[in-house]
């Protein structure tokens, strides 16, 4: 951290009721939740040009609305529903049905998306604030934080505020804070990294007369096995995108390099793009109907499963989510399967599933979101406090939205009712997440298709 005198060299911005770092799915909802629940000065910060993180840059499927299985329950909602619903309104979504054992995903056209989150939060009052970087906290004696020093395109600046909401996925402003947080790769191995691309002008229609996603994971297999090309793991997924003959892939894996050091981040970056084009080549030879199709984007980095976690007043665990756990100060529901990406002892990379029992969903409680002992900053996102198994269940796009809309709307009724995080009523903020339309509680009926769900539910 810079030390005192140098904070003191930086101008000071006025304050704020509420700064959030980052704008990903978990901050853009942290932010708008406090906008909407009364907060007049929220301000959100983002180094990258446009809100919406993970959702933007490198996906362009929400997963975690659904529980998996052929009868699924809808149970996330309020203002993930709000997202969903504007992007239909555009014709930019369709339901994917339950493949790769993850559930229904809502399949959306990530540009649009950016308008969407640019959209809503202009119109809830947030301030944002793009290309801007988080480069230091500013604590008090006690060491609560009292301002975040960025650095903007006309140079540094500090924000103070009266609470923070750290949503930038690393746990960045808890690290620089001295917040303590668990490393990836501390107890388990940490999940692997993987680059997004997407290719044009595939014939769907000849690849799944072909045999599909059975055929696609045969032939991946086989050029691991046969060394015919330089894959690094025998299973992958692609899936159709809201463009027509465009598709999407989750195929390339990049691990035992740490995403928190810019060395080892680079060169994740470059092996990234490497293993895209190899892909590109093995679908073009190998895979009917790709013989004329070609890369057209990469993600706009290669995309991050953990790194920092922070430690909370509670930790969420494995047997929490297999054993259905209920807790009385839930603040959202979790149904995704655990979903851990790592490296086998060969090199090799297979993806070890964990579903929760009897296609249910288990509470994930408000404990996770407040770092052990403070009172002026909540966490929501993938940095929230979990073990490693649990989040690999819990750091779906839907539960880090439905986090975000849990913090924010806390941090808000923090400042009416004058208290710290610790402090705030836990009825009064469930009470608030229900009347927007979270959901809380489990369904008790399951939809006759997500389709008639969602339509239900909007």
């Amino acid at each position: 951290m810079f030390d005192c005198f140098v904070h003191q060299k930086i101008p000071l911005l006025p304050a704020v009721e509420i700064l959030v770092v980052g704008a990903g799915t978990a901050g853009c909802c942290a932010a708008l939740s406090a906008a909407r629940s009364g907060c007049k000065n929220v301000l959100l910060i983002e180094r990258y040009a446009f809100p919406g993180g993970t959702s933007t840059q490198m996906l362009d499927t929400f997963y975690g609305f659904f529980t998996p299985g052929e009868s699924p329950r809808k149970v996330v909602g309020g203002l993930p529903d709000l997202v969903v619903n504007r992007l239909d309104q555009a014709g930019a979504v369709f339901l994917r049905p339950n493949t790769y054992g993850a559930g229904t995903g809502v399949n959306y056209n990530p540009e649009r998306l950016k308008l969407v989150w640019d959209q809503l939060l202009q119109e809830a009052g947030v301030g944002l604030l793009l290309h801007t970087t988080l480069v230091d906290a500013e604590c008090d004696t006690k060491g609560g934080i009292r301002s975040a020093v960025i650095h903007t395109r006309r140079g540094f600046f500090r924000v103070p505020a009266r609470r923070f909401i750290d949503g930038s996925g690393d746990a960045e402003l808890c690290h620089l804070a001295g917040i303590p947080c668990e490393r990836a790769g501390e107890h388990e191995p940490a999940q692997s990294l993987t680059t997004t691309f997407r290719m044009s002008n595939v014939d769907l229609a000849a690849y799944e007369a072909a045999g599909g996603k059975q055929l696609l994971q045969q032939r991946m297999a086989e050029a691991v096995e046969r060394g015919t090309h330089p894959l690094p793991r025998k299973a992958g997924s692609l899936h159709p995108m809201n463009a027509r003959g465009c598709i999407s892939t989750v195929a390339v894996r990049v691990a035992n390099l740490d995403p928190t050091d810019s060395v080892q981040l680079t060169a994740a970056e470059q092996e990234g793009r490497r293993q895209a084009f190899a892909y590109e080549k093995f679908f073009r030879e190998c895979i009917p109907g790709f013989a004329e199709s070609n890369i057209i984007g990469l993600s706009h980095q290669i995309g991050v499963r953990e790194t920092r976690r922070v430690y909370g007043e509670y930790r969420l665990t494995k047997a929490d989510c297999l054993g259905v756990a209920r807790f009385a100060d839930k603040v959202l529901l979790c149904g995704a399967p655990i979903e851990d990406h790592r490296a086998d002892k060969d090199g090799s990379e297979e993806t070890i599933w964990g579903y929760i029992p009897g296609g249910n969903a288990y509470d994930v409680p408000y404990r996770t979101l407040v770092p052990r002992g403070r009172d002026e900053i909540w966490v929501a996102g993938r940095c929230f406090s979990a073990t490693h198994d649990a989040h690999a269940s819990c750091r779906s796009m839907g539960q880090t939205m439905a986090m975000g809309q849990a913090a924010g709307t806390a941090a808000a009724l923090s400042l009416r009712e004058d208290c710290g995080a610790r402090q705030v009523s836990i009825a009064s903020l469930q009470d608030l997440l229900r009347a927007t339309g979270a959901i809380l509680e489990m369904p008790a009926q399951f939809a006759h298709t997500a389709r008639d769900e969602w339509r239900k539910n909007r």
